[in-house]
């Protein structure tokens, strides 16, 4: 018996949708005000052991208009089983300021170094943010 799509089958959930995804944007928006957001690229979240793990860049126009991106790493942990269950850690920090292809260059790189046969999605901040 395997996964399929019959009748049963659950329809993946959007890029950056769930809960701790929802937390991780919460926190974002505590150090990036949305209507800076240039970019988020979205790992695909990793599941084990009862927890979920998700990371996200976050690219900021920069405010001296260098055509420069601030870039934020942010992650979360979250217990999807358990007593713990619902709880989560995140994390957002700035890493660094480079142009926009850089960027989108390394999370490419980032992708074929771990070995992850799907490289980060690109979306735009509403996503998770309304207009």
């Amino acid at each position: 018996m395997g996964a399929g799509t019959g009748p049963d089958a659950h329809s993946p959930v959007a890029p950056g949708r769930g809960p701790g995804w929802a937390r991780l944007a919460e926190a974002v928006a505590g150090h990036v005000p949305p209507a800076e957001i240039e970019t988020i690229y979205l790992f695909r979240p990793l599941k084990r052991e009862g927890r979920e793990w998700g990371t996200a860049v976050v690219a900021r126009r920069s405010a001296e208009g260098s055509g420069r991106l601030r870039v934020y790493t942010a992650r979360y942990m979250l217990v999807v089983r358990g007593k713990e269950r619902g709880q989560t850690r995140v994390e957002v920090a700035e890493t660094g300021l480079s142009p926009a292809e850089v960027i989108a260059q390394v999370m490419q790189a980032a992708a074929d170094r771990t070995g992850d046969p799907e490289p980060p999605v690109a979306v735009g901040p509403a996503v998770w943010y309304d207009g």
